[in-house]
């Protein structure tokens, strides 16, 4: 069963595809925390094509890189994308004044489903916020 996040944004749906597909936007708002960043992000979006984010802790203890192959990508609408032996897609759902992410994955087993989803939950509310503020 796959976990589902989601949020919605009052912002053009250009503003919402642009900064959840730039690497320049991405470093701004991918974290889950305020004590981590991302230091880096490439983004080759069309099918087959790879995206890779690499996430560290701000005090150096940590670092991994996620990474991943985009599947199928509908402009202003759907990325779907593999990433190891798991797969997400992110909605995009536009309404005359908002547009509405949701966000499903398959779930990993070393966390527990409410950890991943608080987690994937804590970036997607992120990502509104600089959508709406800039951070």
């Amino acid at each position: 069963m796959q976990i589902i996040v989601e949020t919605t944004v009052s912002a053009p749906i250009d503003a919402v595809w642009r900064a959840y597909t730039s690497p320049e936007d991405i470093k701004k708002w991918n974290a889950a925390s305020d004590d981590w960043h991302t230091t880096a992000s490439e983004v080759d979006l069309r099918v087959g094509g790879n995206f890779c984010s690499r996430m560290e802790a701000k005090d150096g203890s940590f670092a991994f890189d996620f990474s991943g192959t985009y599947t199928k990508i509908v402009t202003h609408e759907l990325i779907e994308y593999s990433f190891g032996d798991r797969t997400a897609k992110v909605e995009f759902f536009q309404h005359p004044e908002e547009v509405m992410v949701r966000v499903s994955f398959d779930p990993e087993s070393t966390h527990s489903t409410e950890q991943q989803r608080a987690g994937w939950q804590a970036i997607l509310d992120r990502f509104g916020q600089y959508v709406l503020t800039g951070l």
